[in-house]
């Protein structure tokens, strides 16, 4: 037991000083100044694929038609949607024929994956500068479009990815969510997106560079011709995790790219029900491990000794326990819970569910073995009426 808690606290030290970085390094977009783009605005085109969105898709686009930007075009591609998304699209291009273009979907390729062939299509109609994807469950604040033209000019920059704010309805929305923020800013340094480690040798840092690579799919912008040069989607046409996948072409392709926290730019409400939660995680939760089995149940274990163990022994250590064991497993859960506390905070989600994080972490596990099952028995998961 004590060697556990000892990995416990190690981890826990690790990944709070990445925390601590990524408190510095990881902000919102910068604000632009008034009248920035009066003399030149490059034309930007936003990118919408819907399929079955009738819940969320007026508001998207009517977001992204009320940008303050002064060039820029919104274009929907309909993913042969059965549940009335066709009918809003429909209308809301009548009511703004010169700002939105709607185009329908063609059939789905066997050798695609339907987001990746979606977008494909919409880059293909696009004919901005700068193509700007989101998701159809996101809504943007009407200066995000100029903040992040110009922030790409003044970073000098070829792809920004945003974190959306997150929002949530249901119970396991609040206790599972936020654990996706949680590992990515405790386990990735996000600097060594935008620059390479200095600590790297100078061979190592054009091989290394993918390994620090990540996106959020909700929110992503490329300079066109950073995005043609890498085979935009069609790069990653079988990639369930397309996001990732393609910051990491953006960096092998010697491009830069940088990442943003979505305060005040970009918000998300991912899923709607604790089905669609299950469903929506189960069809990328091994993806985003490279499918490799190794890596996936090594790091379920390791969050099982971090963040489950030392909470649960606490009552057994406290009645027979050493002193040490007793200690140790304060720290890791006093660790814990100052990490988790500080993301809530970060992200203005009620504290009284970041002390559910080792249940979040549970719900994880429970759901890594089904994955697990799926994967050794040949079986998929389904999303949007699609086998993934």
């Amino acid at each position: 037991m004590t060697i556990l808690l000892y990995i416990a606290l190690g981890y826990l030290l690790i990944t709070g000083g990445i925390l601590y970085l990524n408190k510095r390094d990881f902000t919102p977009l910068p604000p632009t100044p008034r009248n920035y783009f009066d003399e030149q605005a490059p034309p930007v085109t936003i990118c919408i694929p819907a399929r079955n969105e009738a819940n969320s898709i007026e508001r998207c686009v009517r977001s992204a038609i009320d940008q303050q930007y002064p060039n820029h075009h919104v274009i929907v591609l309909d993913d042969q949607s059965t549940d009335g998304t066709s009918e809003i699209l429909h209308s809301l291009c009548e009511q703004y024929p010169d700002t939105l273009t709607v185009i329908d979907g063609n059939p789905k390729p066997d050798d695609w994956l339907g987001k990746s062939w979606a977008c494909h299509q919409l880059s293909e109609q696009a004919l901005g500068d700068i193509l700007v994807f989101i998701d159809a469950d996101t809504w943007l604040e009407p200066e995000t479009t100029s903040r992040v033209v110009r922030t790409m000019g003044s970073d000098i920059v070829d792809f920004i990815t945003l974190w959306p704010m997150q929002k949530f309805g249901s119970f396991w929305e609040k206790t599972v969510i936020p654990l996706v923020y949680f590992a990515l800013l405790t386990l990735l340094p996000t600097r060594y997106v935008y620059q390479s480690p200095k600590w790297l040798p100078q061979f190592l840092k054009r091989k290394m560079a993918p390994f620090f690579a990540a996106a959020n799919g909700q929110f992503m912008a490329f300079k066109k011709g950073a995005y043609k040069a890498i085979d935009g989607h069609q790069s990653v046409k079988k990639e369930i995790v397309e996001d990732v996948e393609l910051a990491k072409n953006i960096k092998k392709g010697g491009f830069r790219m940088k990442m943003y926290h979505g305060k005040n730019a970009v918000s998300c409400r991912m899923y709607e029900s604790g089905e669609e939660l299950w469903q929506g995680f189960r069809k990328n939760f091994f993806a985003g491990f490279g499918h490799n089995p190794v890596l996936f149940i090594g790091m379920g274990l390791l969050h099982i000794i971090t963040f489950i163990i030392p909470l649960l022994s606490l009552p057994f250590l406290f009645l027979w326990g050493s002193t040490k064991a007793l200690l140790l497993a304060l720290a890791a859960v006093l660790l814990m819970y100052i990490q988790r506390f500080s993301v809530d905070k970060w992200f203005g989600w009620k504290f009284r569910y970041g002390l559910l994080h080792p249940l979040g972490v549970g719900w994880y596990q429970v759901l890594g073995i089904r994955v697990l099952s799926d994967y050794f028995n040949g079986e998929s998961a389904q999303w949007k009426d699609r086998n993934i």
